[in-house]
């Protein structure tokens, strides 16, 4: 390829983003006014950063039939970058309604934005060239959705799941191969160089998972090796919500979720990823950390030392007002609570367990979402349980040792708790009884 002087060098700016799953109920909570403080959040990037294209690799939404807020946030989201003339593309993931997305995607198309739900039967509609903000061609993409196994292979009976698995690895490969090939010849019609990118929704090997990751559908690929990815210059991918380089390579790359999806999500710095081209190749990677719109902690630790933890959090709590406009609401709260899990590590039963803990955080500005024991003291019981027989135990022995492996945390909690236990109790009369006569 020819070279360029520096001052003429073809620049192209991605923000790559994936798995905000609009719509989702965190433990009751709503997290409606997060996404939209990231939105607005991503908005101002786009400018601030030059960005050229955003890319959205899957899960939009957190089901298949979003709430209304949802869907008015995401359709506000793609009016907005309508007007800052920025190129986006919006892939299905296996959360997203292919059907949901379909319905508006021409609308969309109007306003500049790729919808791109699902495999299309056209490879055009799957490649095709991201301009940059002067409306140059910048870039090939090869835009890939989540690949449903009817996408890409037909029916098997009599094949085993494993022989099923691997043809559908090797159909996706397929899929992926076909399409690059395309966009190779394509960038060939252009003077310029242009990068080739490919996207994806899926699990790559060897990648970290956490609690929020649902494989929501039958017959899927447990993970797809890096090595099966075409030589794109940069692979865009969703599914997984830790950001992450797959198999050492700089250019295949998870951006994360934008908000923690679970407790154990807290742990990683959410981000999204700007990834830079010049003169048709990749020249850097760059996380853009997003700022933490709820607060939320996990403590752990036996009681005591719950206590003094619980001492620890900040006396005045994180104002709504902060992100300045980002949390769209009429009437702001004036604090933000602290969303809490907290695991009890004790090797005790604490019937009593909930009423210690409320107690402890009854005049303090929380929330807790989660109250349960720690792995390692459930582990531990189930340990000193396995010791036993059932010869040691009565029924309502083994009942009320599985009970306490559950968490009724709320006040709806313990009296759905009360209702299992008395119906337990019902059957057991019942059983009992029936053996008498």
């Amino acid at each position: 390829m020819p070279t360029h002087p520096p001052e003429l060098l073809l620049v192209m700016r991605i923000l790559h983003t994936s798995d905000w799953h609009i719509g989702q109920h965190f433990i009751s909570k709503s997290r409606a006014a997060e996404h939209q403080a990231f939105i607005s959040w991503l908005l101002e990037q786009v400018t601030t950063q030059k960005v050229d294209a955003v890319i959205v690799a899957g899960d939009v939404f957190d089901t298949g039939t979003p709430p209304s807020y949802a869907r008015k946030i995401y359709n506000s989201f793609i009016v907005e970058m309508s007007k800052l003339k920025c190129q986006l593309v919006v892939l299905g993931g296996n959360h997203d309604s292919v059907s949901m997305l379909d319905e508006s995607k021409e609308l969309f198309a109007s306003l500049g934005t790729h919808v791109i739900p699902n495999v299309q039967e056209i490879t055009d509609q799957q490649v095709f060239v991201l301009n940059d903000v002067k409306g140059e061609a910048g870039a090939i993409l090869c835009a890939i959705p989540f690949i449903r196994p009817r996408d890409v292979i037909g029916s098997q009976a009599g094949a085993s799941s494993s022989d099923k698995q691997q043809a559908l690895g090797e159909a996706i490969a397929t899929h992926y191969k076909k399409l690059y090939d395309y966009a190779d010849a394509k960038r060939a019609d252009f003077k310029q160089p242009l990068p080739i990118i490919a996207t994806g929704h899926l699990t790559a090997m060897g990648v970290t998972t956490s609690d929020s990751v649902r494989d929501i559908y039958v017959g899927s690929l447990e993970a797809f090796p890096a090595k099966a990815f075409p030589p794109a210059d940069y692979i865009a991918l969703g599914h997984i919500h830790r950001p992450q380089i797959v198999a050492k390579s700089e250019h295949i790359r998870y951006c994360g979720s934008p908000i923690p999806l679970s407790f154990d999500e807290l742990g990683t710095q959410k981000q999204v990823l700007i990834a830079e081209f010049a003169d048709g190749k990749l020249t850097s990677v760059e996380p853009l950390l997003v700022p933490r719109f709820q607060p939320m902690q996990v403590i752990r630790g036996d009681l005591e030392s719950i206590q003094k933890q619980l001492l620890l959090l900040p006396t005045e709590p994180a104002q709504a007002d902060m992100f300045g406009d980002l949390i769209a609401s009429e009437e702001k709260p004036t604090a933000l609570p602290i969303w809490l899990c907290i695991e009890v590590e004790t090797q005790d039963y604490l019937d009593d367990l909930q009423q210690r803990v409320q107690a402890m955080t009854a005049d303090m500005n929380v929330e807790i979402l989660q109250l349960r024991r720690a792995r390692t003291g459930r582990q531990a019981q189930i340990t000193q349980e396995a010791k036993e027989t059932l010869n040691e135990l009565s029924v309502e022995d083994v009942f009320e040792r599985r009970l306490a492996l559950e968490t009724f945390e709320t006040k709806s909690d313990q009296q759905r708790l009360a209702r299992i236990r008395e119906t337990f109790g019902e059957i057991v009369e019942v059983v009992k009884s029936g053996d008498a006569s």
